[in-house]
């Protein structure tokens, strides 16, 4: 057997998008793939993020929860923080 991994392609994207200081703010938009697959990570990502502020530091944590989750699920996901200076 062979040690090298393959890698799967992509069931889904999202783009999780900071909106602001002001609560909620958080949103997560799914934008190709299994529309359940996507609503459940949704769910999850919310949970996780909903009443977090970007430079709160639970948030890097829960950030990085979230990419695992992803990757385990297969979604592609792009983090949109609402400044483009912002360094994740």
């Amino acid at each position: 057997m062979s040690d090298i991994q393959t890698q799967e392609a992509p069931k889904a994207h999202a783009r999780i998008v900071y909106l602001g200081p002001v609560s909620p703010h958080w949103e997560v938009y799914g934008d190709y793939g299994d529309q359940t697959l996507v609503e459940e990570f949704r769910a999850r990502v919310l949970a996780r993020l909903v009443l977090l502020p970007r430079d709160d530091p639970q948030f890097r944590r829960n950030m990085a929860r979230i990419v695992r989750d992803a990757e385990r699920e297969l979604i592609s996901i792009e983090w949109d923080m609402g400044d483009p200076n912002y360094e994740i």
